[in-house]
């Protein structure tokens, strides 16, 4: 492997560890992807790559989610097989799951080519601003529904939460977690309701851009370094989200607004 290989491999990595990083914090992924692929000059990565480091992200949260996925898709059957009340609250979230993801598909669809290509760093830049904002206004609330408690409309409302986030610099945990506390979830229910509607719209990316991937005419020349990128961002994501879990779990996002807000302001004096 040459010197340019090597450059290359580690510039994939440094994205990737971004990717990991940021995909489970509100403060957007994609927006901090983009970023970083400006700094290290590499351009766009294209779909292919954010599939392949989207799709690490989604296996540690699977992983870090197991037994959660495990216990509501054995009661939700047992539920359409026994109606059974005991496993009614199980069911009933699932089906707001569904319900919640069906706003992002339905936009992903039809603006995701829209939006690709009109973004920049400034409007990375004021949708960080936003991102802030809106964290700042929920820093105090602690919510008092836990899982037996959504309604349909609260799952609604979260989804078009998650919608909004397709704009790169509008986090999706950040917009789903926001969404969620404002419609009155418990924190630890906003955040496990968030991550529940990020595993089917990255399912259906995945299922949606796996023949762009097989047809990616430079697979072989980037193995290497698009697998060492899977690596890092399937390591990173396993730990961001743990570390994560920590904060939303005594009551800190407010430092995120701080962040949002310190970035933005990165942008628009660089950029």
């Amino acid at each position: 492997m040459g010197e340019v290989d090597i450059i290359l491999l580690i510039k994939m990595i440094i994205i990737g560890l971004v990717q990991g990083f940021t995909e489970p914090i509100p403060v957007s992924s994609s927006g901090h992807v983009m970023i970083a692929s400006e700094i290290l000059g590499v351009g766009e990565q294209g779909f292919t790559f954010a599939i392949l480091t989207n799709t690490a992200s989604l296996f540690a949260i699977l992983f870090i989610y197991r037994k959660d996925i495990v216990r509501l898709a054995n009661n939700s059957i047992q539920y359409l097989k026994t109606k059974n009340r005991r496993y009614q609250s199980d069911f009933r979230f699932v089906c707001f799951i569904v319900i919640g993801t069906i706003p992002a598909g339905v936009l992903g669809v039809l603006l995701n080519d829209f939006i690709a290509e009109n973004v920049s760093m400034t409007t990375i830049a004021a949708m960080l601003f936003v991102t802030g904002i809106a964290l700042w206004l929920i820093r105090d609330m602690k919510g008092y529904k836990d899982e037996r408690d959504v309604k349909t409309k609260d799952a609604l409302i979260v989804g078009l939460g998650q919608a909004v986030a397709l704009t790169p610099g509008i986090s999706r945990s950040g917009a789903t977690i926001i969404s969620a506390i404002a419609v009155g979830m418990k924190q630890d229910t906003a955040l496990r309701f968030s991550f529940m509607l990020y595993i089917p719209v990255s399912l259906g990316g995945v299922v949606l851009g796996f023949s762009d991937f097989l047809n990616e005419p430079n697979k072989a020349d980037l193995a290497i370094p698009y697998l060492a990128a899977f690596m890092a961002t399937l390591v990173m994501t396993s730990f961001a989200m743990k570390w994560f879990m920590g904060i939303m779990k005594n009551g800190k996002l407010v430092y995120f607004t701080y962040y949002c807000f310190i970035v933005g302001i990165f942008l628009l004096i660089f950029f």
